[in-house]
């Protein structure tokens, strides 16, 4: 990590302010997104969620801290074992997890991951991943999941990249979580002699890319959010899987181990 960048998780309601600036200027100003707590007079994008989790955040230090502007990457993680019983986790507003649940393995949460324009195609996830890596293997966690997003609610012009995932990247039946109705779509509207793989990753998501690079699969359907402008669907990486793979993508791209 360069002196210019330092990723740790956030510490304080300022870090946490920063953390929903950054967010407000993806999911609000970039992609359109709502909702009942959003700040629009702050801006600053937050939820019933934000104090539940941990926000591990990518500081670039030439940026101004005063301004909440030092905040260039963001990502909110929620073990399960934070949760009260009768808590849920914030996907179970779109898909039923009780597979996972029932798995009787450590669940971590992902969310809200976005970076700053300027930092997108760089360092910025590597550096966010590395750091991630060390959070799931300090507290034992077994299984990632979240959702991720898909700008846009027009499921048709998602054909191609929701059913190519749906037909080459669909988790094991444990794993599995569904959709749920009424917002929750079929995912493999073509059938597999219809998909052109080049098509359907040039329409998929970097972040989407890189969890299927690590071993993650999806669930079951996708979630049409109007609220958030978005066509989501659930992944799950099984962290044993994503660290060989993280160690083996790190090791290829720096040349040396962590």
């Amino acid at each position: 990590m360069t002196e210019q960048f330092e990723v740790r998780l956030a510490a304080d309601a300022r870090d946490l302010a920063a953390a929903q600036r950054l967010r407000y200027a993806v999911f609000v100003e970039e992609m359109g997104s709502d909702g009942p707590l959003v700040d629009h007079a702050a801006r600053l994008e937050r939820d019933a969620f934000d104090d539940l989790c941990d926000h591990l955040l990518l500081i670039d230090r030439s940026r101004d801290a005063a301004a909440l502007e030092d905040v260039v990457g963001v990502y909110r993680l929620l073990p399960g074992d934070r949760l009260a019983p009768g808590q849920r986790f914030y996907s179970e507003g779109e898909y039923d997890l009780g597979c996972l649940r029932a798995s009787g393995r450590r669940l971590l949460e992902l969310g809200r991951s976005c970076v700053h324009p300027d930092h997108r195609g760089g360092a910025a996830m590597v550096l966010i991943w590395n750091r991630l890596a060390d959070y799931v293997l300090e507290r034992g966690l077994e299984v990632m999941f979240g959702t991720a997003s898909f700008p846009g609610t027009d499921v048709a012009a998602l054909a191609q990249p929701l059913s190519w995932l749906a037909h080459h990247h669909r988790a094991p039946e444990g794993l599995r979580a569904h959709v749920l109705p009424p917002q929750g779509v079929e995912m493999a509207m073509l059938p597999p002699e219809a998909l052109d793989r080049r098509a359907a990753m040039q329409a998929t998501p970097a972040l989407i890319k890189a969890y299927l690079r690590l071993g993650g699969v999806v669930g079951d359907g996708a979630f049409v959010d109007h609220a958030f402008n978005t066509t989501d669907v659930l992944l799950v990486i099984d962290t044993a899987q994503m660290s060989l793979k993280h160690r083996d993508y790190y090791v290829r791209r720096h040349g040396e181990t962590t």
